[in-house]
């Protein structure tokens, strides 16, 4: 026995955000698992966009062209795995790769609770009507046994419950089920075997030895005498549990088998996966004949007894995003026994269409970061190509149906920008993910990232600090109280204090916002880290979420977002020397610059060192100028060179290192006056330059 708390240790916190439109009510990519309640014609679907959608299949809703959209039941932050319905069809269990088995009431919409005793995804669930028990199992190679009743009582924050675990499967577990009466929990992994235990007493049971494969799949008879079991061997296999053995091989499919669906009596079976091919098997005569053929490979299937005019029908999941109902017409089966390997010809599907299609959207399939690190181009199920923009979490443009690689080539830019965040479209939306290792790595100048105009501003921003702040806007610990332009940190929030003075609330980047739909989720670090809190950016104001936020945001988003520390400055190292067709060999000059320094900068430094100084040193007193005539003389005269190649002065050093110098040791820069600007008295002024801006010290700060 062990027992579950809502409070995970405390490990390296990441996160991130999904970029998508406000509303969804379409699914984005496959579709795992679908369970319909027959009472009410209300069919829940759950999608690897992690979201799970009801939608009302009456024969009057699916005859009219109205929407049979319910609603969207979102609190999962990866693919949906499983789900059962319990209590009637009152109470849904949910399990997903995310690592939680969650807790729903049906007619709400509504999460009521969220279990974290699973360690890796939980890719499968059991249910035991008569005894009201649900079993999850995953990755982490655990069955825990849960307490329905008991799970419906739990709230957000009484969120503690006792749990029975099976231990012993060696490798990832895929499939598990239980009888009726809740006396007999089979489960199949990648072992290749099914293992068969007693929930009342957690022991093991039996072995049954016969898949060459992955077990799928798995189904127990009504009186807990028979299992039906589903590989990815292309195996359907009939055990007998008091035997101890299998009864019947079934060979229909020509790949892997991973769903199966029976009628209350046992007596049928329905079968799918890999080959696209849906057959129907009647186990009284062994015989099976093909029903139908999907486009993709089929994740599951669910019988509908339900139909007005009697006649069953199935609702089938595959990797697309639609799900289908496929009327089952009485036909004869295939009179050739089942277990028998036969060279025959495919056979003909007795049904070429669907009846009806719950459509889903396009999702994306394909995207490439930009070397830019603030955009992503993104290709979808329909072809289609579009632009994003990472910093405000938006779409930017359609592009059509272009060829994705040109696309990518055209967008080029000799540019380079520390990795500051990954990506992921699993779940056909772009996730974007931000770890504290390296999402405060990026520097750029406000001009470079679009956020101004003033060509003479060259105000530096840390791109991940800007859109932390942008997603935690709405979150009170962030904003800062204002007292007529200045910061009094005493102040509580109004528009006037006691004295008049005018008060306003500072809060998010000062630049830009991101939508307040968006989705933002702290989890733990590691592809199978817990999801510890999902919100919308909106919702980060409301007073439950900024308690949870409180607790879970880790120190170095809070030294961002709050105190407003900034980050701090990669360096790099170069040398600075005068070009060979200017002065001959010279001491080196090394120096030291935050990595986003511009070429440009490294000019006026020459420029200074050059002209300024000299006309300091013989008369004794600086120029006038201002900085920008500075700026614009030191870009008229002098140039800066890497490898014999003339650099652009809007080009940074990390650039410069990255795609020029290619190599980790100090960067080497050369200095030149332009072509029209050399005469013997400028190379005497280049000569002086190295004996000028020599550091006493070892490394000069430039």
């Amino acid at each position: 026995m062990s027992s579950h708390r809502s409070q995970s240790s405390r490990r390296k916190v990441t996160v991130s955000y999904v970029i998508r439109d406000k509303d969804e009510p379409r699914h984005r990519s496959g579709i795992n698992s679908v369970k319909l309640n027959g009472k009410s014609r209300v069919l829940f679907t759950a999608g690897r966009d992690s979201i799970i959608r009801c939608w009302k299949v009456t024969d009057h809703a699916m005859s009219t062209n109205k929407d049979p959209y319910i609603r969207s039941m979102e609190h999962h932050t990866d693919w949906v795995n499983d789900i059962i319905l319990c209590r009637g069809g009152k109470t849904m269990i949910s399990a997903s790769s995310d690592t939680t088995v969650k807790v729903w009431d049906t007619e709400r919409g509504f999460c009521m609770s969220t279990l974290r005793t699973h360690k890796d995804y939980v890719k499968a669930l059991g249910y035991a009507a008569d005894k009201e028990m649900v079993a999850s199992a995953g990755f982490d190679r655990q069955i825990f046994l849960w307490d329905v009743n008991t799970l419906t009582a739990l709230t957000a924050t009484n969120n503690t419950v006792t749990t029975s675990s099976l231990s012993g499967h060696k490798d990832s577990i895929y499939s598990v089920a239980l009888n009726q009466a809740g006396t007999i929990v089979v489960s199949g992994s990648t072992e290749k075997a099914l293992r068969v235990w007693d929930p009342r007493t957690c022991g093991k049971q039996m072995k049954l030895r016969g898949h060459t494969d992955n077990v799928k799949a798995i189904l127990i008879s009504p009186d807990g005498t028979q299992c039906l079991s589903g590989g990815s061997d292309s195996t359907i296999r009939l055990w007998s549990l008091g035997q101890q053995r299998c009864v019947v091989t079934y060979k229909i499919h020509e790949e892997g088998v991973w769903t199966l669906a029976t009628n209350e009596a046992f007596t049928r079976f329905y079968s799918s996966g890999r080959d696209r091919q849906v057959f129907e098997t009647d186990m009284t005569t062994d015989a099976s004949g093909m029903l139908f053929r999907e486009k993709n490979t089929v994740l599951k299937l669910e019988l509908d007894d339900g139909n007005m005019d009697g006649s069953p029908s199935l609702w089938v999941a595959t990797t697309d995003s639609s799900i289908s109902r496929w009327p089952i017409t009485n036909t004869t089966v295939a009179s050739e026994k089942s277990s028998q390997s036969t060279d025959s010809p495919l056979p003909t599907p007795t049904q070429i269409a669907p009846s009806f299609t719950l459509s889903g959207s396009p999702g994306i399939v394909r995207h490439h970061v930009l070397n830019n690190k603030r955009q992503i181009l993104t290709k979808d199920t329909s072809e289609q190509v579009a632009l994003w923009d990472v910093l405000m979490a938006k779409k930017l443009e359609d592009l059509g149906k272009v060829d994705f690689d040109e696309e990518t080539q055209k967008r080029f830019e000799r540019v380079y920008v520390p990795n500051w965040f990954t990506a992921d479209s699993r779940t056909g939306m772009l996730n974007i993910r931000l770890d504290g290792s390296d999402a405060l790595s990026a520097w750029m100048i406000a001009k470079a990232i679009g956020l101004t105009d003033d060509d003479a501003d060259d105000t530096r921003l840390n791109l991940g600090s800007l859109v932390l702040q942008a997603l935690l806007e709405y979150w009170p610990q962030t904003h800062r109280i204002l007292e007529n332009g200045h910061e009094n940190p005493l102040a509580s929030s109004g528009k006037t204090d006691e004295a008049g003075q005018t008060q306003e609330v500072q809060r998010g980047n000062g630049y830009f916002s991101v939508a307040r739909h968006t989705p933002v989720v702290f989890g733990e670090s590691g592809d199978c880290g817990c999801a510890l809190l999902r919100l919308q950016v909106g919702d980060a104001g409301n007073l439950q979420e900024g308690l949870l936020l409180d607790e879970t945001v880790p120190p170095w988003i809070t030294d961002a977002v709050i105190r407003k520390n900034p980050p701090a400055y990669l360096k790099i190292a170069f040398v600075l020397l005068p070009s060979t067709s200017v002065l001959k060999s010279l001491k080196r000059d090394r120096l030291s610059a935050s990595d986003y320094l511009q070429v440009r900068k490294v000019c006026e430094h020459v420029y200074e060192k050059l002209f300024i100084c000299e006309e300091m040193s013989g008369s004794g007193s600086r120029s006038e100028d201002s900085s920008s005539s500075r700026a614009e003389r030191a870009e008229e005269k002098i140039e800066i060179l890497c490898q014999d190649e003339l650099l652009d002065l809007n080009m940074d050093l990390r650039t410069v290192k990255y795609f020029i110098w290619k190599s980790s040791s100090d960067l080497v820069l050369q200095y030149r006056l332009r072509l029209g600007q050399v005469g013997q008295g400028e190379q005497d002024k280049t000569g002086t330059l190295e004996k000028k801006v020599r550091p006493k010290s070892k490394t000069s700060t430039l």
